[in-house]
């Protein structure tokens, strides 16, 4: 059994922002799998479906990002899951648009939901790190930029790493996180 977590902040004004990209691919996991419909529960909207005959919880914290780790402590032991079996899929301004990286603890690189998700249930857990670049400037840029809408450009590129990460999510589950990492690499050697 597993819990994957698509992080990103609730509300019309956020949709289709680049730090809603962990939304996005829960989105279209939902879709692809056929899960359930969403649900309020945990501080999250959660959702019940089977991936390559795994059976997984997809959660999306309705807390803001600051606080992602409160949804996810509740689900985690209310379904008894441990970390090692936590997918978290985030955005990541250190990639750009196009790249993709995934490893299984670590730091949280500034990440707010990630620092929550750590406080909550160690960082033990499983990332998915969706790249979507990096403003020039620093400070009041950087939240003005995770805040933002994609361009078209990269809009098409985080279309095909959600694509990605849909139709390969399966070996994560199934093998674990070395041979996952090693997959992704494989296909962006490929790009």
């Amino acid at each position: 059994m597993f819990l994957i977590v698509g992080l990103g902040n609730p509300g019309p004004e956020y949709a289709g922002t680049r730090h809603n990209v962990g939304f996005m691919a829960a989105d279209a996991l939902h879709e692809h799998y056929r899960f359930g419909p969403f649900r309020a529960k945990f501080d999250g909207l959660i959702a019940e479906g089977t991936i390559d005959g795994e059976k997984v919880y997809l959660l999306k914290p309705q807390t803001f990002m600051n606080l992602s780790g409160n949804a996810v402590v509740k689900a985690a032991h209310f379904y008894k899951i441990l970390p090692d079996h936590i997918v978290v899929i985030h955005d990541d301004m250190d990639l750009p648009t196009d790249k993709i990286k995934v490893k299984c603890g670590g730091g949280a690189g500034g990440h707010n939901g990630l620092k929550s998700i750590d406080a909550a249930i160690t960082p033990g857990y499983n990332r998915i790190r969706l790249g979507v670049g990096h403003p020039a400037e620093k400070g009041d840029a950087v939240i003005s930029h995770v805040l933002s809408r994609f361009s078209k450009a990269d809009s098409e590129n985080i279309a095909r790493n959600i694509d990605e990460v849909v139709t390969t999510i399966g070996i994560l589950l199934k093998e674990g996180i070395a041979a996952y990492s090693n997959q992704i690499g494989m296909r962006a050697a490929k790009k």
